[in-house]
């Protein structure tokens, strides 16, 4: 029997998915307003990160989750907070050995690394690639270092509809594969076109990839998030839902608000 899905927007990329009954708590990015310096060498870089509140406590956005993915370990999708509170045997599922290794470090007991076709409790799930940064940006060795990789996750289970959390990345050859391989019903797009100081092009999606989305994926119903939270992106939840209404796209993309849930 079909259910539906249940994408409870957080913060940022942070969010609660229930996916065929089953609860994920996506890039966990947990601490009080203000608590951490801007990214450096980013734009806006004097502000305070996070720059919003939860929507609710620590303790409410965990319950009743079974299990955490981290598409990276950036810190605005794994950050100090998240490390402190989350319960050391919650599962967990991240893009490689690397970063299984430093959160291992960190306490966890039970991290493992996503594939291609990564089961857990009747949800079968697909790591896909990106690119998190211009090409530009990746051709300076220190810079390529700190974007690293961030992968994508795509969500499939019997008589289910796909989920396509594409996470940060442009608009790429990943991200076409991923489309056509697996015809998502969902896409999430990261898409609040975070920017470095200094260089043309962004970190992830903005605007013009959400319409992009919208053309490629007709009959998908489409997510907006990570705008509003962190000091570099430069599109607001305002300006993009403002876009959507400009372009005729209200009945296919969703901007929630911090709190907010998205059935599909």
């Amino acid at each position: 029997m079909t259910t539906q899905i249940h994408y409870q927007h957080i913060r940022n990329a942070t969010a609660r998915l229930t996916y065929a009954g089953v609860t994920f708590l996506i890039d966990p990015y947990l601490g009080e307003k203000g608590a951490y310096a801007g990214f450096e060498g980013t734009v806006n870089s004097e502000l305070r990160n996070p720059l919003i509140d939860l929507p609710f406590s620590i303790a409410e956005t965990l319950k009743g989750v079974d299990a955490i993915i981290i598409t990276h370990t950036h810190d605005d999708h794994w950050d100090e907070a998240a490390q402190k509170h989350l319960p050391k045997d919650l599962p967990m599922f991240v893009q490689n050995a690397g970063d299984a290794r430093l959160i291992r470090s960190q306490g966890f007991q039970n991290v493992q690394v996503m594939g291609q076709g990564t089961a857990f409790q009747g949800v079968t799930m697909f790591k896909t690639g990106g690119q998190h940064g211009t090409d530009q940006m990746y051709s300076i060795p220190m810079l390529a270092e700190i974007a690293g990789d961030a992968m994508g996750v795509v969500f499939t289970a019997p008589n289910q509809k796909t989920l396509y959390l594409v996470g940060d990345t442009l608009w790429n050859h990943h991200v076409e594969h991923a489309l056509q391989t697996h015809r998502p019903d969902v896409l999430v797009l990261n898409a609040g076109q975070a920017k470095l100081q200094g260089f043309d092009g962004s970190l992830i999606m903005g605007r013009e990839d959400v319409l992009l989305a919208s053309q490629k994926m007709p009959n998908a119903q489409i997510i907006t998030v990570h705008m509003d939270a962190v000091n570099h992106t430069t599109v607001t939840s305002e300006q993009m839902r403002q876009f959507v209404k400009e372009n005729g796209l209200e009945k296919q993309v969703a901007v929630p608000k911090e709190g907010e849930t998205v059935t599909c």
